[in-house]
């Protein structure tokens, strides 16, 4: 008879997972622990092994749809075994798409070894099913297009090159990065929502509505930490230090004097939830949209400790590896465009948190300083705050206290380097 397996719970909370890609199609044959389906939750993209052998009956629902834990996921024909199929109806099934870009994280099951040179043999470009979409409308081989994304991956800038691009054998990514960025005339492009995109929507919309935002904003001079990091990057060996970790640095030290802001409301015991832990997301921009690993126990880390996680983190989640415990568990969130900073934004909290630190761009301003007007390194900080649990002047005081440790890093951060 046939098995039907369920989707099991996934992660703390769980209740449904999206289908992002079927692995598999009907009539395939399977062996125990092949990567059948992922599946995005809430938490991150888990990637769903095969518990058995067998032949793949009935894919229950269809990419995109949205399957409750403990319902019937796919039903497998076990080896040796004559069964009829499941008599519910399958889900139509879309064309293959590529490897998820986002987080993909084992479900408790090793995956079995494949040789590095599976991709390379198959011939499957990497890219996104909306960067496939706009390929397809322009009519554009993707099997031509050497990528310029994150391991090769395909990026919609490169399909867009490649359809303006003459054909003289040039790489697309050298003709993104000579041409104009624009997008060419034709019909409009429809976009599947759905995946990492709908969930990002999903948790801003609740987070919205959920929290009393209010948001206030502070001038910090950072000469001094200009400087200090110069010094420190002299200092090291083996690592280049960013102006991140010592913002990290400074924030937990002032969470711990103001800890209202490493907090959650639990509604239903009627409590404020003071955490006692200090597990700081840092949001990361990637091609598939914002998406925030975390960096835990950060009050127990060094500078130098927090620039080398950052950037494994970093590095982890453009490659599409990091797993579910590297993206959730945040107690207060950092967002930063780096370079491309600006001047001012109004982030929204990524609940159930009740505070998030935007971080924009260091760049030399006219500032007065000993009263007289010279150029200085300036940055602006930003926090938007829910003002059900925080008052205005406490963010204010939070915000001082982060300014002052940046405006005066002294031995704070050379103790720590």
């Amino acid at each position: 008879m046939a098995y039907e397996f369920k989707l099991p719970d996934i992660g703390e909370g769980v209740v449904e997972g999206e289908i992002v890609k079927w692995l598999v199609k009907e009539g395939d044959l399977l062996h125990q622990d092949q990567p059948m389906v992922e599946i995005m939750t809430d938490k991150a993209t888990v990637e769903i092994p095969a518990p058995r052998a067998g032949k793949v009956l009935k894919r229950m629902y269809a990419e995109g749809q949205s399957c409750p834990v403990g319902k019937v996921l796919i039903a497998i024909e076990e080896d040796g075994a004559a069964a009829q199929p499941p008599t519910q109806q399958p889900a139509a099934a879309p064309p293959p798409s590529e490897p998820p870009p986002h987080a993909v994280e084992r479900a408790g099951v090793r995956p079995p070894s494949a040789p590095p040179s599976v991709v390379a043999t198959t011939q499957v470009p990497l890219a996104t099913p909306a960067t496939r979409k706009l390929a397809r409308d322009l009519g554009v081989d993707l099997t031509s297009i050497n990528g310029s994304g994150p391991a090769g991956r395909i990026t919609s800038d490169d399909v867009r090159a490649a359809k303006e691009a003459p054909t003289n054998g040039r790489r697309a990514a050298d003709v993104v990065a000579r041409a104009p960025r624009s997008v060419p005339a034709g019909p409009d492009v429809r976009v599947p929502f759905r995946g990492l995109r709908k969930k990002i929507a999903e948790n801003m919309v609740r987070s919205k509505r959920e929290a009393a935002h209010f948001t206030y904003v502070e001038e910090v001079d950072c000469t001094q930490l200009v400087d200090l990091r110069s010094k420190a990057n002299a200092r090291l060996a083996g690592i280049k230090l960013s102006y991140l970790p010592f913002i990290v640095k400074a924030t937990v030290d002032a969470l711990k004097k103001f800890p209202q802001l490493n907090a959650i409301l639990d509604e239903q015991a009627g409590e404020i939830v003071q955490r006692r832990e200090y597990h700081v997301g840092v949001a990361a921009q990637t091609e598939d949209g914002l998406i925030v690993p975390v960096l835990r126990h950060a009050d127990r880390k060094s500078i130098v400790e927090l620039a080398r996680e950052i950037d494994r983190l970093a590095a982890a989640t453009k490659a599409g590896k990091a797993t579910r415990e590297e993206l959730t568990g945040s107690t207060f969130t950092i967002t930063s465009l780096g370079t491309l900073g600006g001047v001012l934004a109004t982030p929204i909290i990524n609940y159930p948190e009740v505070a998030i630190l935007g971080v924009h761009k260091i760049a030399k301003r006219p500032a007065v300083f000993e009263d007289k007007i010279v150029i200085r390194d300036m940055m602006n900080l930003s926090i938007s705050v829910d003002h059900r649990l925080v008052d205005g002047y406490d963010a204010a005081r939070f915000v001082a206290e982060v300014k002052d440790s940046l405006e005066s890093p002294g031995l704070l951060f050379l103790e720590s380097v």
